[in-house]
């Protein structure tokens, strides 16, 4: 059960180790159509069932013809709208005319635009040629057959996240259906005998369990499928009740999130809890703040290993926890192929307050656009009373990480931040 407290940088590498060997198990998938695969991961590779485009068409409405004698004046022989078979082969010194997607026909090299032509003759026996002051060269207007893929060829690869582009390449290959992992279980415990559910009036001492809820979006947005356990009370019986039922559970859980019950008080009883149900620890605390008690290890469940965090009740230590371990943690068992947080740079809009806790990586709410029209974003602190302030974590979007060796940070540097939601 004993664990050392480790850096916050040292813990991030062992979550990250962790989550490579959980990526590398097998996870249990399904089929799903478009309407229900945005946000899944792929299991399998999406191939080529033919080649991309599967024809030569054209990217502007014009005159299909060869480069070579678009100088010329040329007779158009008809026309092609996108839908249609591409027409025969062009003789030489003729041009047909082709909408935007159309199939070329074989023996053109190029479109030239309506723009760039100029047309002569009645309407019945109508010539074009290239105006003046242009020039044209072979491939001008179209993608070529197979310029973009081949028959066969991987497109995408298993692990890819499945947004609305990757949906619609897989659309364009006929994959009638997508198979995808299946979500991860991920059971979340709120501990604390103040907890009461939000609809209910808190009485004096009380307040609303905002953690479950809060880490349940957090669960979704990442990919898993959040299971919120009744609140434990601060007792001994109550706490293993708990752990057993997350144990014994069927479905089993691929991921338990705990949240509460980590400082030194008389009532922060999970460390023992876990101890009674046998938990390994990787590692017990982290030079961070908020979230210096968070507790990362394994439980023995029924047929595997049950990988657990647990993290102060503060609701911006849990939202640490979360970004820096519980997110590659997911990543892994929904199948990512990458498991590691998702770090950025940005420049800082103000300067950060003195720190007087040395040796501590901090973690500071924040707001960032992720836009810029420099090299860099710039990044707003949001003014915080500590890891309490949910009203300041509900601002913002991501954390600046100031490293333990910063006392302040100038207005204008270049820091690390890491997204929040």
């Amino acid at each position: 059960m004993r664990a050392s407290e480790l850096s916050y940088e040292a813990a991030v590498a062992l979550v990250a180790e962790f989550a490579e060997r959980l990526a590398q198990a097998s996870h249990p998938t399904e089929s799903l159509p478009f309407s229900a695969a945005r946000g899944r991961i792929l299991a399998q590779p999406l191939i080529a069932d033919r080649d991309q485009p599967p024809f030569a068409r054209a990217t502007r409405d014009g005159f299909a013809c060869r480069a070579a004698e678009a100088g010329n004046w040329l007779p158009i022989l008809g026309l092609t709208p996108a839908g249609q078979p591409p027409a025969a082969l062009l003789p030489p010194r003729a041009a047909w005319e082709i909408m935007n997607g159309a199939a070329l026909p074989p023996g053109a090299d190029a479109v030239l635009s309506y723009d760039q032509a100029e047309t002569s003759g009645d309407p019945a026996k109508r010539k074009i040629r290239l105006l003046e002051n242009y020039k044209i060269r072979p491939g001008k207007n179209l993608v070529a057959a197979g310029e973009q893929a081949h028959t066969g060829q991987q497109l995408l690869s298993a692990g890819t996240k499945l947004g609305a582009l990757q949906i619609a390449l897989a659309s364009a290959c006929g994959a009638a259906a997508l198979h995808v992992f299946a979500r991860p279980r991920v059971a979340i415990l709120t501990t604390g005998d103040e907890l009461v559910p939000p609809e209910t009036e808190p009485a004096a001492g009380q307040i609303r369990n905002s953690n479950a809820p809060m880490l349940a979006a957090m669960v979704d947005a990442a990919g898993g499928d959040p299971w919120i356990l009744p609140p434990a009370a601060d007792h001994p019986e109550a706490l293993d009740a708990a752990l057993a039922s997350v144990l014994a559970a069927a479905p089993t859980a691929d991921l338990l999130l705990v949240s509460g019950g980590l400082s030194s008080g008389k009532f922060d009883l999970v460390q023992p809890a876990l101890a009674r149900a046998g938990a390994r620890l990787h590692f017990s605390g982290v030079r961070m703040q908020p979230g210096r008690p968070t507790v990362f290890g394994e439980l023995p469940s029924q047929s595997r290993s049950l990988p657990f965090v647990a993290a102060a009740g503060n609701p911006v230590s849990a939202a640490v926890a979360f970004a820096a371990f519980v997110a590659p943690l997911l990543a892994a068992l929904a199948g990512r192929s990458e498991c590691t947080p998702h770090f950025a740079l940005a420049r800082l809009a103000q300067a950060t307050e003195k720190h007087t806790k040395p040796g501590l990586t901090r973690f500071l709410p924040a707001r960032c656009s992720f836009t810029a029209e420099a090299a860099l974003p710039w990044v707003d602190l949001i003014p915080s009373n500590g890891s309490g302030d949910l009203v300041a974590l509900a601002q913002s979007n991501c954390f600046v990480l100031a490293p333990p060796s910063a006392q302040r940070i100038k207005k204008g540097a270049t820091v690390r931040i890491v997204r929040s939601t």
